[in-house]
């Protein structure tokens, strides 16, 4: 017991008890001790002042260590904080870092291409490495040091960005050394043309090829690394390889077409008696020229200059006159009979004109050609069996109409002399005239003849007509005499002149042979 206690208990007449052992005295209890006891007041308030002193130091202390721990997470991350998948928490900014860093190390792209197989840059190859943007730290300025607390109840993840760089010239190096870059693994594009097949043009497509523009290539590459990309396809990028210069779209190439289609969607038909010839797309392609482009070429010179030639070949195949024909005369005796004055004979430049038009509208039709001359029948004996025949050894005429002996006459051909004779060969009726003088000279002597029907049957003068001067004489050997021989024309009576002028068809066949 202290000091104090021990004189206030004196003071209230308590009576000290001693150690000693000493014979128990009663005495008596008062009403007063019976009560209970309350502690002094004094006491109570001295030990609520001693236990506010020490929250208070506990709360500073805490207070202390709570600063401290704010003042260390000042430069680094809370608990519980990742960036890009990376436990940061604790570390600088530097050190966060230096952790992504680690991440671009290991880095390759791969390069997928057209016919080649893929191949693999890596890093080191084109100095790829990581570069601070200043992200990482801006992220840990926005933290507040003072809620580090926070980080052992929740996580934070962040995505920052992770800036590389790389060489430009050692990524160009690596995009030459490429396979697909090598001249050799390398194939051209082939522009879209226009081509003939199923009976009409069509477009063929263009190819694509492999042949790489190797500045596109470059780029495609360089953005891909740019973005941390670690594989890059060039067949997803149309730009990468040289395309043709002309597709299939090209309207132009449509254009061709077009006009191509429109040339051979024509089709002439010739008739040559039973015989046809057809002209037709087959043909007329091949008169076409296109570019390396496979564009048409409009050359309207070359293209007419075919059809010039394929109208000549018709010609060549099919006109007669200025040909021999092998004949039965009526004395049942063959002949070759050389025509130039009758006979088909294709009227070469207006069907050229023709045919132009109609190919380049694209004409079906079937016709005969434009003609100049026509013959009575087609094939190899285009005389028919209408026709005049004058045997000049024989002197005697006959006209067959149908195949029948329709007329007979005899007659005085000309002096056998160079300037008179008549001269054999195929000839026709070519016009006809009442009351003619005939005009000329030969041997040295001009005439002047008066005739009521001339028919002419040449185009250098001869004629059947009339000849009164013969005073009803012909036939035999008269011919032969300078005196009754002609100038060359046929002589005969006035009824038979007569019945050529008014029965027989222009155009009719006259075939003279000695």
């Amino acid at each position: 017991m202290g000091e104090n206690e021990e004189r206030n208990e004196r003071s209230e007449g308590t009576v000290r008890k001693s150690a000693k052992p000493s014979r128990i005295a009663y005495v008596p209890i008062a009403e007063e001790d019976l009560a209970p006891y309350e502690p002094p007041v004094k006491k109570k308030h001295k030990a609520l002042k001693i236990t506010g002193l020490t929250l208070a130091m506990i709360l500073a202390v805490a207070g202390s260590a709570y600063a401290g721990i704010s003042y260390y997470y000042s430069d680094k991350f809370f608990e519980g904080t990742t960036i890009n998948g990376i436990d940061c928490s604790g570390k600088t900014a530097y050190e966060a870092e230096q952790e992504i860093a680690k991440t671009v190390e290991n880095y390759s792209i791969e390069v997928d291409s057209r016919n080649q197989d893929s191949q693999t840059i890596s890093g080191d190859q084109i100095g790829y490495s990581y570069v601070s943007d200043g992200s990482v730290l801006k992220l840990l300025k926005e933290q507040k040091p003072y809620e580090w607390v926070l980080g052992f109840f929740e996580t934070r993840s962040y995505t920052a960005a992770e800036n590389t760089t790389y060489d430009k010239q050692k990524l160009k190096e690596q995009v030459k050394a490429l396979n697909c870059a090598q001249e050799e693994n390398q194939v051209a594009p082939e522009n879209a043309y226009v081509a003939y097949g199923d009976g009409q043009f069509e477009i063929v497509p263009e190819t694509e090829g492999s042949e790489l523009d190797l500045r596109q290539a470059y780029n495609a590459l360089s953005e891909a690394v740019s973005d941390n990309e670690t594989s890059v396809d060039f067949n997803s990028d149309p730009d990468v390889y040289v395309k043709a210069e002309v597709t299939s779209d090209d309207p132009d190439l449509q254009a061709s077409l077009d006009a191509c289609n429109n040339f051979t969607k024509a089709s002439i038909t010739y008739t040559f008696g039973d015989e046809t010839v057809t002209l037709d797309g087959s043909t007329i392609k091949d008169w076409l020229n296109f570019d390396e482009k496979g564009q048409l070429i409009r050359d309207d010179a070359s293209f007419q200059q075919h059809i010039a030639d394929y109208v000549a070949q018709l010609a060549a195949a099919h006109d007669t006159v200025g040909t021999e024909r092998e004949f039965q005369t009526t004395s049942g005796r063959t002949v070759s009979v050389y025509g130039s004055a009758y006979g088909w004979q294709i009227d070469q430049a207006s069907e050229v004109a023709q045919l132009t038009q109609e190919i380049q509208s694209g004409t079906q039709t079937t016709r005969d050609p434009i003609y100049s001359m026509t013959a009575n029948a087609h094939g190899y004996n285009d005389i028919g069996n209408t026709y005049i025949e004058v045997d000049l050894t024989a002197q005697h005429l006959w006209y067959y109409k149908d195949g029948k002996l329709a007329m007979e006459s005899d007659i005085v051909s000309g002096y056998p002399s160079k300037s008179r004779n008549t001269p054999g060969g195929v000839y026709k009726l070519w016009y006809k005239e009442k009351g003619k003088t005939l005009r000329g000279s030969a041997d040295g002597q001009s005439y002047a003849s008066y005739v009521d029907y001339w028919n002419n049957v040449s185009t250098i003068g001869i004629g059947l007509h009339d000849a009164s001067w013969q005073n009803g004489n012909f036939g035999g050997e008269r011919y032969k005499s300078s005196t009754w021989g002609s100038h060359g024309c046929i002589n005969m009576p006035l009824d038979k002149a007569k019945y050529v002028y008014e029965k027989i068809d222009m155009g009719t066949p006259v075939f003279m042979y000695w």
